[in-house]
């Protein structure tokens, strides 16, 4: 049966989405090269966070893209989502993670939350229900590269590293419900606007020294925005707890 050319052109256009998707796995290389490095500066950092951010940018609109040439019927034998999720568990754990090793933000003997930290994030990826129809992430959503640039950046060291890598490693076990920016709601879409002048900020602060007093008064204006998303995240979960409200499975992405 011969193929219409809008129908090619669909497939094509169902490809290069996949193709963009498929950028974060060149971005998390580059990462990989850095951190493997035997001398490693602030300069060394620095890019690999740049490298990170750039890996949200595509996760943040790939699905945007992938709903406009309805990547499933123009592509039906590849599942996008499998990729997706395969680049997101390296882009925001396992990277993340190892550059949290790499840059010696723990104390001696303690390498072992970085473990717990990566065991608690498959578990999270793997459950069936940690997106709710409602458009909401059950359980810390792994934002280890976030976790990853505020421990370094600000810094955090010693025993508040090891309690914070700790603390949220269990919150993933723990059925409280996470604003999922890309997906639609009131709270969503507040907290997609927001993050893109936080974005802004970081990439701004980034373009500084560690050392700069510009770079580190942009990070703490920066912490505002994480700060919000998980009390904000909290406090709906605390109010779900009081009214007795169960969170609905979603069906789909």
């Amino acid at each position: 049966m011969t193929r219409s050319p809008e129908s090619r052109v669909r497939t094509g256009l169902g490809w290069a989405v996949h193709a963009y998707t498929a950028t974060g796995l060149v971005l998390g290389a580059g990462i990989v090269a850095l951190l493997m490095q035997p001398e490693r500066t602030a300069d060394t950092y620095r890019a690999c966070f740049l490298l990170m951010l750039a890996a949200v940018v595509v996760d943040a609109t790939d699905g945007t893209l992938a709903r406009a040439v309805r990547i499933k019927e123009a592509v039906p034998g590849f599942d996008g989502r499998r990729l997706d999720d395969l680049v997101d568990f390296l882009l925001y754990t396992c990277l993340p993670l190892l550059l949290i090793d790499r840059a010696g933000v723990l104390p001696d003997g303690w390498r072992w939350v970085l473990v717990a930290a990566l065991v608690a994030s498959a578990y999270g990826f793997c459950q069936a229900d940690v997106k709710t129809a409602d458009g909401a992430f059950v359980g810390f959503p792994s934002y280890w590269n976030i976790v990853a640039f505020y421990l370094f950046a600000l810094p955090v060291s010693g025993g508040w590293a090891v309690g914070l890598v700790l603390g949220l490693a269990a919150l993933t076990f723990v059925p409280s419900r996470y604003p999922y920016p890309t997906q639609p709601g009131r709270v969503n879409r507040v907290m997609l606007v927001l993050s893109v002048p936080w974005a802004v900020v970081l990439a701004v602060a980034l373009a500084f020294a560690w050392t700069e007093e510009t770079f580190r008064s942009l990070v703490w204006v920066s912490v505002v925005y994480p700060v919000l998303y998980l009390g904000t995240s909290w406090a709906a979960s605390l109010r779900r707890v009081v009214s007795g409200e169960v969170p609905r499975p979603a069906v789909g992405d």
